[in-house]
């Protein structure tokens, strides 16, 4: 399902004395079966961004394109269930949203709510606890009776029970260390991959955008002022500075071994990965030059 944003503008309380300038001009394309990272410092306007998305707010200016579904500044939308439906959105903190007596009932609230039959939910929901490594007997348990890493994967398991299309993950690893968050990010990365989701990943982070998408765009004070595939934004270190953000740590650490090297490594690498392996190529290289 691809999403395509044409001059959307946001204003919240618009016409009263505490309008507030959210979005202006935003314009974005998602292609179905990408996955999107848009990035931004607090108060970019991300966030916003993110609620048009399934229609949780609307554009007081522009269009929005949802699969089949056209929103317009102005007009009335009827029947927002299905895109609703389609489109998952795992916020900051899931596991807040955590709410019933067990975990089964938890994760089988949403498809029941949309008219899944029972016996359906319940499959669906006991194949999501095996795909996200929890063990069976979580089931019958209290979510909140559950490890904090725990409750989260049941968060996210409830969520993606509703089988969504476009999976859109706000800020999905605040608060986690860093082997949680990396542990979070990669598990998401295969859904991304097993299911065909389109992702869309609201974050800060550099790295896991590097890391992890097709496609980044940066947002600054209510704009997108700039998109691209990973390697065309985080080369792009001049234009970064300029919207107060730094390129990725991996790609600042290359930049540090080519001034030690004297010339510069062939490709831009956005992992350690990347980076050792091209490291090792140049050394092979240099040992047979000798």
């Amino acid at each position: 399902m691809d999403i395509q944003l044409q001059k959307i503008g946001y204003s919240y309380a618009k016409g009263t004395p505490f309008e507030k300038r959210a979005l202006t001009d935003v314009d974005l394309e998602i292609i179905s079966g990408s996955y999107q990272a848009i990035i931004g410092h607090t108060g970019s306007g991300k966030s916003t961004l993110l609620q048009h998305l399934n229609a949780l707010l609307k554009p007081t200016e522009g269009t929005i394109q949802i699969g089949n579904l056209m929103i317009q500044a102005g007009k009335k939308v009827k029947n927002l269930k299905p895109i609703r439906q389609k489109i998952g959105i795992v916020f900051q903190f899931p596991e807040h949203q955590l709410f019933d007596e067990t975990v089964l009932k938890d994760i089988m609230f949403g498809p029941l709510n949309y008219g899944v039959p029972a016996d359906e939910a319940e499959r669906r929901a006991r194949l999501l606890v095996e795909q996200l490594g929890l063990p069976e007997e979580v089931l019958e348990k209290s979510p909140f009776d559950l490890s904090g890493g725990q409750m989260r994967r049941v968060a996210i398991a409830g969520v993606l029970a509703m089988e969504p299309s476009v999976l859109v993950l706000d800020e999905p690893t605040a608060g986690l260390d860093p082997r949680g968050r990396r542990e979070i990010m990669d598990l998401f990365h295969k859904l991304h991959v097993e299911k065909g989701f389109t992702t869309i990943l609201v974050t800060h982070s550099m790295e896991d955008a590097a890391r992890y998408a097709d496609s980044v765009a940066i947002m600054k004070d209510g704009r997108c002022v700039l998109s691209g595939q990973p390697i065309e934004v985080f080369g792009n270190e001049q234009r970064l500075i300029e919207f107060g953000l730094a390129a990725p740590r991996i790609v600042r650490f290359q930049r540090e071994f080519e001034e030690l090297l004297g010339y510069p490594l062939p490709i831009l690498c956005l992992t350690e990965e990347q980076l050792v392996n091209e490291i090792a190529r140049v050394a092979q290289v240099e040992r047979e030059s000798s």
